[in-house]
């Protein structure tokens, strides 16, 4: 229910600001002499916005089983499946969230979390991640997994991406307004500069979001690596694994469950990186043990 509440509250929080934002700025008065309708265009930027960013959030689950192959276990499989299964049962327990689907995937070291809904969420692991770890730093990293649950972070992304998509589609077509007729000075109707600078005003503003989603994405690991070490009484398991995943090459993950993974090693373009350095991530583990 607080999700749900939440949810709209944003929507017209969005509404709002953007209303305001225009009304200071008098944009609102000199589109509506030009004849561009301001209402209908918020509208249908909140519901592109927030609707394509639920639809993601809602296959989420199906989407992560295509694009990595992963495959359920209930632990009926053998010792190694019945030891995920129970393990995340009782970091889920701990974590106060319904029993999230276990899954298995061909790959190297890494692993997500994803779902509309924290009682009924995924949590999958790669075989490259079992086979180079040791139980407890596993145990650690399923705990960090189930953390992204528990805190809501999926929702918490989602709704972010819906305010981030709402204003660029808003923004873009006022941009593409405003140039199509002071610099393409088209009178009637819109013309081919509307087109072409909504569609790279939309990169641009894109782009921009992607550095704020981001951000946000880096935020909530930090959270995460605490949760874990919270259910396993001490930072240091959750410590050694990110050591361990330091040296490894970090499995590739489908761009849509990416921010989702435990590992995403940060190259020349940090600021598009959807985890933080393994170095800061464990100092900031080690500052809770002091």
């Amino acid at each position: 229910m607080t999700r749900i509440v939440l949810f709209v509250l944003t929507n017209v929080a969005v509404l709002a600001v953007l209303t305001i934002v225009l009304k200071l700025l008098g944009l609102d008065h000199v589109m509506a002499q030009e004849g561009f309708q301001l209402g209908p265009l918020l509208a249908f930027s909140a519901v592109l916005g927030f609707g394509g960013a639920i639809i993601s959030l809602l296959i989420s689950k199906w989407m992560a089983k295509r694009s990595t192959g992963a495959q359920v276990i209930d632990g009926s499989e053998g010792t190694s499946q019945r030891w995920l299964v129970e393990t995340v049962r009782k970091l889920s327990q701990k974590a106060g969230i319904g029993m999230p689907e276990v899954a298995v995937y061909e790959g190297a070291p890494n692993a997500f979390a994803t779902g509309a809904f924290r009682n009924s969420a995924l949590v999958a692991v790669s075989t490259g991640l079992l086979s180079s770890m040791n139980q407890e730093e596993v145990e650690a990293v399923l705990g960090h997994e189930v953390a992204h649950v528990a805190n809501g972070d999926m929702v918490t992304m989602t709704l972010l991406q819906g305010v981030l998509n709402t204003f660029v589609i808003f923004l873009s077509r006022i941009v593409g307004t405003i140039v199509d007729r002071t610099v393409f000075r088209t009178e009637r109707g819109i013309g081919p500069g509307y087109f072409i600078t909504v569609i790279v005003s939309q990169i641009v503003f894109g782009l921009l979001a992607s550095l704020i989603v981001a951000w946000f994405s880096r935020r909530r690991e930090f959270r995460a690596d605490r949760g874990s070490a919270e259910y396993l009484g001490a930072p240091r398991p959750m410590i050694n694994a990110l050591a361990r995943l330091g040296g490894l090459e970090p499995g590739a993950l489908p761009q849509s469950i990416k921010a989702m993974g435990i590992n995403d090693r940060p190259g020349w373009m940090a600021l598009f990186s959807t985890h933080p350095p393994m170095e800061q991530r464990i100092a900031a583990l080690q500052a809770l043990g002091k």
